[in-house]
């Protein structure tokens, strides 16, 4: 009797070792924001059954790009599927949603949207893509290679746009780079004429834009429409194919920051991140078709490498599907070290919950509807 307690115990024991991992994954695969949803949803279709060794189960929410979405979306993968981890959303506005419910029901997330601040305002929330100021210092060095003196901004009136003026306003002011016009304008908007041509009459050096996806063309598109003649600088939310077919020859000529996978190709082989986004890419492009990848997609990915060293880590010390196994989860992220993915080489701490450093970031041009690296 005592040798049949014991083998049920230890069966018992096997089964509950072996639970399947649970991660929520939020995204905007419909509404203003889909042209980088969906390539951020696609990556999940080309992920390994298992993530740090155990059996994993993807739910995926689509948000429709909306804040009020995303938290119910959030809700109901923490209450109702009890997950072990979110991943999303992907907008600055969807994502900062999330973290509030990640830090009220201590949930792991990481964000596949850039979070404000050094660990997201949250110590339950992580950030995969670059901060805007290791961003903005690559078009700043720019700038002041080629002369700039004055710039104008045009941007979301949005989380994002706040995020691309805060990362590079006080950057350009140490650099003695005046902003002559700062000017907003919603995702859903049709035209930015009047802010254009407040950008044409103050005569800037240089012009930077802060939108994203095909939205973020709208400004681009006006200002060439409009005559304006100087140099255009972007931000990494731009970089898909969406916005060269939306901005098509208006966009030619553009200086784009952005993560090294996207030029995988053109590195030198001593780029810490090529072998992993040459991998990466070989991966997604062998199912969804030759050029389908993009910043996004692999801003999926290297979630998911993270989620994947996390969680093996958090299954020797507790079991999923508990408060025990989540907070261990968190411990591990911010113990991660030197983990190369496609977009940087991430080390983080308990007060830097993105851990990206200047090797997250090269400097492109748009030439023939592509990326070209600024060497």
């Amino acid at each position: 009797m005592k040798r049949l307690l014991v083998v049920t115990l230890i069966a018992g024991y096997s089964t509950l070792a072996l639970a399947d991992v649970k991660v929520g994954v939020i995204v905007g695969a419909t509404g203003p924001g889909a042209s980088l949803g969906i390539p951020y949803k696609n990556t999940f279709g080309i992920l390994p059954k298992t993530l740090g060794g155990e059996k994993v189960e993807y739910i995926v929410l689509d948000d429709g790009t909306d804040p009020t979405n995303a938290v119910t979306n959030a809700k109901k993968l923490v209450l109702e599927d009890k997950v072990d981890l979110i991943i999303g959303s992907t907008s600055v506005p969807t994502a900062l949603a999330v973290v509030d419910v990640a830090n009220e029901t201590k949930t792991p997330q990481i964000s596949i949207s850039p979070l404000p601040g050094s660990n997201g305002k949250s110590p339950w929330a992580f950030s995969v893509p670059q901060s805007m100021a290791i961003m903005m210092k690559a078009n700043l060095d720019h700038m002041k290679l080629n002369g700039v003196k004055t710039v104008a901004f045009i941007g979301f009136a949005d989380a994002l746009g706040d995020q691309i003026f805060n990362g590079f306003a006080p950057q350009a002011e140490a650099a003695g780079i005046k902003i002559v016009v700062a000017e907003r304008y919603a995702r859903t908007d049709t035209s930015v004429v009047g802010q254009v041509l407040k950008v044409l009459a103050a005569k800037p050096d240089a012009v930077l834009l802060g939108g994203s996806g095909t939205p973020g063309a709208l400004p681009h598109i006006t200002l060439i429409e409009r005559g304006y003649k100087g140099p255009i600088y972007q931000n990494h939310a731009v970089v898909n194919k969406d916005f060269l077919r939306v901005g098509g020859k208006s966009v030619e000529g553009a200086i784009v920051p952005t993560g090294p996978v996207i030029v995988a190709d053109q590195l030198p082989d001593s780029n810490p991140t090529k072998k992993v986004s040459l991998q990466y890419i070989k991966a997604y492009e062998g199912m969804f078709g030759p050029g389908s990848s993009n910043a996004f997609s692999a801003y999926s990915y290297d979630a998911y490498l993270l989620a994947d060293r996390a969680v093996a880590i958090a299954l020797k010390k507790s079991k999923p599907g508990t408060p025990e196994f989540r907070e261990a989860i968190r411990d591990a992220l911010e113990s991660t070290k030197e983990l190369v993915g496609t977009h940087g080489v991430y080390s983080m701490t308990r007060t830097d919950h993105t851990g990206v450093d200047s090797r997250a970031v090269v400097l492109v041009r748009i030439e023939n509807a592509g990326w070209k690296l600024i060497k």
